[in-house]
């Protein structure tokens, strides 16, 4: 327990002499005539009277700790730590195919959008590529603005030197530097494609692998449409901690994104604990004296004239 004024608990050498006077010498509060005639006197009720003219002695010194403002730290509470999540979505027109009743898009789009349902607590960004990327929407907790844009991102309405190709590793790099501005909280890339990437090649998945994991970021890559992921996006995935999955039909797209929320699991920080006012307990106790010493002035000390 701590103190708001500490210095004010010097004043509690008042009632700490008032008491060691009143046990010497035995002071009375209303002197009665058989007090100076010499009798038997008993020493369970002279002590019993030492600690009734003890009780105001007390009282104030009740009074003097709730002025010192008596306080305790609050029990340690934790925080889910912010996760920065950048989904990376491949636009390049072969996005356009079928995949179930949608596009491969609509379907990538609509799974994206459910994930937000279920992930809360966390900072969302949208980056599209093709040959090109664009950071549609900025890290943000409001996700408004990925429901408002599956419209305007769909490959067909893309100029084609924009969504000509598929370029991953450019994709990862910039969505690197983007996660970086972040300053607090984990960072995660959610890498959506259906196709290969030329300029993860030659050892490039393995140097943009490599920069990831450095800055702790981790990169969970869903393959759309049939067959395996290339094999450099899983080494991108396997060495920043990761997982490659693949997404066959519409259906194992929204069970991929469970999947990975679940892997993905927000880490909780514990937040220093704050002072809080402690008055209760000495409140309590400085009417409980009070009413103590109320009730013997009711005949303790009752005195006929």
């Amino acid at each position: 327990m701590s103190f708001a004024y500490p210095a004010v608990l010097l004043a509690l050498a008042i009632p700490i002499l008032l008491i060691v006077f009143q046990w010497r010498t035995h002071a009375r509060a209303l002197p009665l005539p058989f007090d100076h005639q010499k009798t038997n006197h008993s020493k369970w009720l002279s002590r019993t009277l030492n600690f009734v003219n003890s009780l105001p002695a007390l009282l104030l010194t009740t009074f003097i700790i709730l002025v010192a403002g008596p306080r305790q730290f609050e029990r340690p509470k934790s925080e889910r730590e912010l996760t920065n999540i950048m989904f990376c979505l491949d636009v390049s027109g072969s996005m356009t195919a079928s995949f179930g009743e949608q596009d491969r898009y609509e379907v990538a789009m609509d799974s994206l959008n459910e994930f937000l349902t279920y992930r809360k607590g966390d900072a969302f960004s949208l980056l599209v590529f093709g040959d090109d990327n664009l950071r549609w929407v900025p890290l943000t907790t409001d996700v408004s603005a990925f429901r408002n844009a599956p419209p305007f991102l769909h490959p067909s309405k893309l100029p084609n030197w924009f969504s000509g190709g598929t370029s991953i590793g450019k994709a990862l790099k910039q969505a690197e530097n983007y996660l970086l501005e972040s300053e607090v909280g984990d960072r995660m890339i959610v890498l959506l494609s259906d196709g290969q990437s030329f300029d993860l090649s030659n050892g490039n998945d393995v140097k943009i692998a490599q920069s990831l994991a450095e800055n702790n970021i981790t990169v969970y890559a869903v393959h759309i449409g049939g067959g395996d992921a290339p094999a450099e996006v899983s080494v991108i995935s396997s060495i920043t901690g990761g997982q490659t999955f693949a997404a066959g039909d519409p259906t194992a797209l929204d069970s991929i994104f469970k999947k990975i929320d679940g892997m993905a699991q927000a880490s909780l920080v514990r937040l220093t604990p704050d002072p809080v006012d402690h008055f209760r307990p000495w409140t309590i106790a400085g009417l409980s004296i009070l009413g103590t010493f109320l009730l013997t002035l009711f005949g303790l000390r009752y005195s006929p004239w």
